[in-house]
């Protein structure tokens, strides 16, 4: 019986991003696309949520547009569903947004850095090994304390919390190893000059994109949600 993974879609991609790239739950079965899961979308951002953690074997919360502490009726129930997920050891993983709406669900802060943008291809330091990583990133709004009992997965200079492991079945990261090099370059023309500063994305367009551990870190995910880390 194949592995069901729950996804919680926090954000729509409308106009040309959507129609060219898909939304971002098929962002993620295209990374995890060698596995075996069977999917279920649940797009919170419409207000549409499980009733339970045990609806899916595993759990991807997605990234998007808003802000986890923007007034949304969603973001209260959200919320209190990544507390369930947490306490289930159901396996969860969290990106960008998700990665904030864990942290903001366990009692840490989250807002815009006064440091400014991550965009483009950014350098983290795994904080288990000592090695270095490249991972795709689009934020301005960043977890800016540890919630209690987690471990700091990864960290940089401009994003010190840019990993978390809550639990053996539970992490979550800033970055986007979901995004491909495509993808992330028309997301940063599309907003350059509108949410993105224009020298941001200049500055994002002429950085190399490689090298990119986006596999390595699809990889990762998919044993996580697999239950292989557990056994």
């Amino acid at each position: 019986m194949a592995t069901k993974i729950g996804i919680l879609q926090t954000g729509i991609l409308d106009g040309y991003l959507g129609e060219t790239y898909g939304q971002y739950p098929q962002m993620f079965q295209n990374l995890l696309a060698s596995e075996p899961f069977e999917y279920q979308i649940y797009v919170v951002v419409n207000g549409e949520f499980p009733k339970s953690p045990t609806e899916c074997d595993g759990w991807i919360i997605t990234g998007s547009k808003h802000g986890v502490y923007e007034g949304h009726d969603w973001i209260k129930p959200l919320e209190e569903f990544c507390r369930q997920l947490v306490a289930s050891n159901r396996p969860t993983v969290g990106i960008c947004f998700g990665h904030q709406i864990l942290a903001q669900a366990m009692g840490a802060k989250v807002s815009k850095y006064d440091g400014g943008w991550g965009v483009g291809l950014n350098e983290y330091l795994l904080n288990e090994t000592g090695e270095t990583v490249h991972l795709l990133a689009f934020h301005q709004d960043q977890v800016l304390e540890q919630p209690e009992n987690t471990e700091i997965l990864m960290s940089s200079d401009f994003c010190k919390f840019a990993g978390l492991r809550y639990s053996p079945t539970c992490y979550s990261i800033q970055p986007h190893p979901e995004h491909t090099i495509p993808f992330i370059t028309d997301l940063i023309k599309i907003r350059r000059g509108k949410a993105l500063p224009d020298d941001i994305a200049d500055d994002a367009l002429a950085k190399p994109y490689e090298p990119n551990d986006q596999l390595r870190f699809g990889n990762m995910m998919a044993d996580l949600l697999d239950g292989k880390l557990l056994r």
